[in-house]
């Protein structure tokens, strides 16, 4: 594996990579590089909603004229290659890139609370493309939405209980298909292959959700 600094074709390549949608995850391993690597260079040099490999490119040739200061011992990677790590992980999990960036910057606000305003400007955006992330995560649970009549705003809120809300919604979606498994089941008959087969899913499906929400009760409290 390649040691070093990146090179300018390098960065390049991350720009076509994040421009194609590619995780960081397949830019590491198209470079032959960390995925660490490639999350904290994105991460300080505008995310990956702003990354310019130029831009990236001069300003860590400057940081290495000045000399980059020796971090203090125990010091962390900075904060926005954090947060890109967890926007990674949003992603892996199956949310767009563009959901998963709205839900980590929530989720890392001090108050828990942004307006679509104040999320279009943070993560400069359009105001559409932040109006289908949040619709999304309210949907699955894990953002609420507050009015403000006095303003005529919408407030979009990611709380403690947002984790049990989420867990619950789509625990309640695979009870559904468990439940049209065995349906179908039913219809095509469990005496036949089909039948059998749509049977064992719906029953595995059911059994496992209903432990799920029973546990996501039992633990609830936590959260309190």
């Amino acid at each position: 594996m390649p040691g070093g600094r990146l090179t300018q074709q390098e960065r390049q390549r991350i720009a076509a990579g994040l421009a194609d949608g590619l995780s960081y995850a397949e830019i590491a391993r198209r470079l032959d590089r960390p995925t660490s690597t490639i999350s904290r260079e994105v991460g300080r040099n505008g995310g990956a909603g702003g990354y310019r490999p130029q831009h990236a490119h001069r300003a860590t040739v400057q940081r290495a004229r000045r000399g980059t200061p020796t971090p203090p011992r125990g010091a962390g990677p900075p904060a926005g290659a954090v947060e890109e790590e967890i926007i990674e992980l949003a992603v892996r999990s199956g949310l767009p890139r563009m959901t998963a960036r709205v839900h980590v910057d929530l989720l890392l606000s001090e108050d828990g609370r942004r307006t679509a305003a104040e999320l279009t400007r943070r993560l400069q955006v359009s105001p559409a493309s932040v109006s289908v992330a949040v619709n999304s995560l309210v949907e699955q649970g894990y953002v609420r939405r507050e009015h403000d009549p006095q303003r005529r705003r919408d407030i979009y809120v990611i709380d403690d209980n947002a984790w049990y809300n989420s867990i619950v919604i789509s625990a309640r979606h695979t009870l559904e298909s468990a439940q049209a498994a065995l349906a179908a089941a039913e219809t095509f008959g469990l005496d036949t292959p089909v039948g059998q087969r749509m049977a064992k899913a719906g029953t595995f499906l059911e059994r496992v959700i209903t432990d799920m929400l029973e546990s996501a009760d039992r633990w609830r409290p936590l959260l309190a």
